[in-house]
């Protein structure tokens, strides 16, 4: 009897967290109480509480499991990409990643924490993760190392640049303008590659 209730507990856990996440997204970090995460989760506020006594708890599970989720999408979206596809795609892969309910949920967070100590010390290992692992991806998918200083700054301008992207479209539609940027950016990023390339061999 003791397996289907830790199955529920568990499902009753993941819902929360979802929802957490998905509330930091749509509503913001003022407005992610306990009682609203229960209420999106389908859950009664006690049951909440009983998984996460405070709010604190439950945003800081939430947040390991948003930035588990965005380095393992990164990871999937890159892996699919190793050694078959043009730097456009990569590049534009990278951005799309920086435009979604993930990254949406993690600005959120950010802003929060610029006037929270307790929550910027929280924070700062997660995302300081994250940079570390998005960058090895993304010189795997580029199929480059970072032995050279050159393409080490290239690679980690590009996850800046696909972050700034993300931001620019957080109030308004900026797809167009952000399609013409990555197929600018992944172009001199490509003429570079190759030109270093090319000196080395």
């Amino acid at each position: 009897m003791r397996e289907p209730q830790q199955d529920r507990s568990r499902a009753t856990r993941s819902r929360l967290l979802e929802a957490c996440v998905e509330c930091l997204a749509e509503v913001g970090w003022s407005a992610t109480t306990v009682a609203v995460v229960a209420e999106r989760a389908g859950v009664s506020r006690g049951a909440a509480q009983h998984h996460f006594p405070t709010r604190e708890e439950l945003i800081t599970a939430a947040l390991e499991r948003m930035f588990d989720e965005r380095i393992e999408q990164t990871r999937a979206e890159i892996t699919a990409l190793h050694g078959a596809s043009a730097t456009e795609t990569v590049v534009a892969r990278l951005v799309e990643h920086f435009t979604g309910t993930l990254f949406k949920a993690a600005l959120q967070v950010w802003t929060a924490a610029a006037a929270d100590e307790a929550l910027r010390q929280c924070v700062l290992p997660l995302e300081q993760k994250f940079g570390r692992v998005a960058y090895r991806m993304a010189l795997e998918a580029l199929g480059v190392d970072d032995s050279d200083e050159v393409v080490s700054r290239l690679v980690q301008a590009t996850l800046d640049l696909a972050r700034g992207l993300g931001l620019a479209d957080v109030l308004t539609d900026d797809s167009v303008r952000r399609a013409d940027v990555v197929r600018a950016w992944a172009a001199h990023l490509d003429a570079v590659l190759r030109e270093r390339a090319q000196a080395r061999a």
